[in-house]
């Protein structure tokens, strides 16, 4: 600790604070709503090419590239990678909200008491220009890493719009890595706002859209109907009682407990028996969970609950596959490993009170790295998760710039230096 304290302090020395700022309100203006991150993905192309970081951009869907890149080092260390996703959620009422003050434009990285606003901001440019800026202080301070430094930077991470936001991107990139055209990290920081903790869990998804079934028929002989929102009726009941079954476990240290939560309703609105209800719902699971039995699980519940009733039929169809058909696995990795001590400690030296080990109350693409191509990978990053997707979304810059020291230090500490 004492180590990582005198680096950081030696480190802090040579920070260009003004560039770090200017950099970050650049990558907020390119506007980069998902299915539109070719502009973003060139601004980092370029900047990584002018720090000697020998980047590739490659299209993962036509128009939509993802970049990747890396510094080498002289030999001898482990070969850490930066991730992060080059899309953000829209700005609709945005401009409704701050409308005649400097926040009013959504891409303009407006300055306000101390923090940074705008579109992405948090959601996660900062991350992504902190772990650049890391490698251009290491730079300043004449350090020579022994490990590599790479980056991978991804679109089509956020959900929300039709068609797209189902990790095209890191399916791509994590395709490479697995046919061996990208070389595979040792360890990864998937720069996701944390407020500078570390987290080393997250929880898994799955979200379930059911159809019941039935048959109209006119208001004044409901007897010649099936009535389909009394079938839901019974179908809701059987998930809130399956909810609450699966929630009765001891709760994951760092996630919490696994759930199901109806998120939508919608069925009848004539003068009819109706004939038809849906629902949607989404599954919480917990590291070591199975999508595939907790989607059994569930519908074997339904099935208890409708198959009894005569004339009803139900269909259910998982719109949100990720790095798994269904949805986004759980994943999870020893919080005891060395590198996210390493990592706690870089993070509280250049800001007190930082680098807790924490669990993601969501879930994002550090799966991938974790599940698929089998590296050990934390969320970390500057900014508040409860701004995010908001009109809200901002970054401190205090916790910003310290990102960039303590990301610095992490990657001297962790790649080793040449006088090491």
């Amino acid at each position: 600790m004492k180590d990582m304290a005198r680096l950081a302090r030696s480190l802090s020395k040579h920070a260009d604070t003004a560039a770090a700022i200017r950099h970050l309100r650049k990558a907020v203006s390119c506007e980069s709503v998902t299915g539109n991150e070719a502009g973003f993905a060139a601004f980092l192309n370029e900047r990584m090419a002018t720090a000697e970081m020998c980047p590739q951009l490659d299209e993962f869907l036509p128009g939509r590239p993802n970049v990747w890149a890396e510094r080498k080092g002289v030999g001898g260390g482990p070969r850490l990678l930066f991730m992060g996703h080059t899309d953000t959620v829209h700005v609709g009422g945005w401009r409704e909200r701050w409308k005649g003050t400097e926040r009013e434009d959504p891409f303009g990285g407006a300055i306000v008491d101390g923090a940074l606003w705008g579109r992405g901001a948090a959601d996660l440019k900062a991350g992504i220009c902190a772990s650049l800026e890391a490698v251009s202080l290491l730079d300043r301070a004449g350090v020579r890493l022994r490990g590599d430094i790479a980056f991978a930077f991804v679109g089509d991470e956020e959900s929300g719009e039709s068609g797209i936001g189902v990790s095209a991107g890191a399916r791509d990139y994590a395709a490479r890595v697995l046919a061996g055209t990208v070389p595979r990290p040792d360890f990864a920081i998937y720069t996701e706002p944390t407020g500078l903790s570390v987290c080393t869990a997250q929880m898994g998804f799955f979200i379930a859209d059911v159809t019941v079934t039935g048959r109209t028929a006119y208001f004044g002989v409901p007897e010649k109907g099936v009535d389909a929102l009394r079938a839901a009726h019974r179908a809701l009941a059987a998930v809130w009682k399956h909810s609450d079954a699966i929630g009765g476990a001891p709760p994951h240290a760092l996630v919490g407990k696994p759930f199901a939560l109806v998120t939508e309703i919608s069925g009848g609105g004539y003068i009819a028996v109706p004939g038809e209800c849906r629902f949607s719902l989404i599954r919480k699971l917990n590291p070591g969970d199975s999508i595939d039995e907790a989607a059994a699980r569930l519908e074997v519940a339904l099935a208890s609950a409708l198959d009894p009733m005569e004339g009803i039929e139900f269909e259910i169809t998982y719109p949100a596959g990720r790095d798994h058909d269904l949805g986004g696995t759980p994943a999870e990795i020893d919080p005891a490993m060395p590198a996210v001590g390493l990592l706690g400690d870089a993070l509280s030296t250049a800001l007190p009170g930082c680098g807790a080990v924490a669990g993601a109350p969501y879930w994002s693409e550090s799966a991938f790295l974790v599940n698929q191509i089998g590296c050990p990978a934390v969320y970390c990053g500057p900014g508040d998760i409860t701004h995010c997707h908001t009109v809200e979304e901002r970054v401190e810059i205090a916790e910003y710039l310290a990102c960039i020291v303590a990301f610095a230090a992490f990657i001297a500490g962790y790649c080793g230096t040449e006088s090491a």
